[in-house]
């Protein structure tokens, strides 16, 4: 495949694809839900609780922490990480922005 023409389209179209690719495998959403359930969590329990490997789940907290929709603090020799809610209402605005511009367009024209 060739190199992604980023440049061509606008800052929100490229954070919402970043987005979308990090909730585009059933681990990191489930990761995304743990920590919404339990608010906070160590890497450790994690593993207990979605029985992968501690470093596949490690390999998704970091794509999950690059892009922004965690964050993560050392304590010792664990890492706690957390939802991070300020990204989280930006995510929430830039996607709701989407399905009401989606919903607006069918609504007019009577999509097939």
């Amino acid at each position: 495949m060739g190199i992604t023409k980023t440049n061509l389209f606008t800052a929100e179209q490229n954070e919402l694809a970043l987005i979308a690719k990090a909730f585009a495998h059933p681990a990191r959403i489930a990761i995304l839900q743990y920590l919404a359930k339990t608010k906070s969590c160590i890497n450790g329990t994690l593993v207990q609780e979605l029985g992968l490997a501690q470093a596949t789940i490690s390999q998704h907290l970091r794509e999950l922490k690059e892009i922004g929709l965690i964050k993560g603090s050392i304590e010792g020799v664990s890492i706690s990480y957390c939802i991070n809610s300020e990204k989280w209402e930006l995510v929430q605005g830039l996607f709701n922005g989407l399905f009401d511009q989606l919903n607006n367009s069918c609504e007019s024209n009577n999509c097939c």
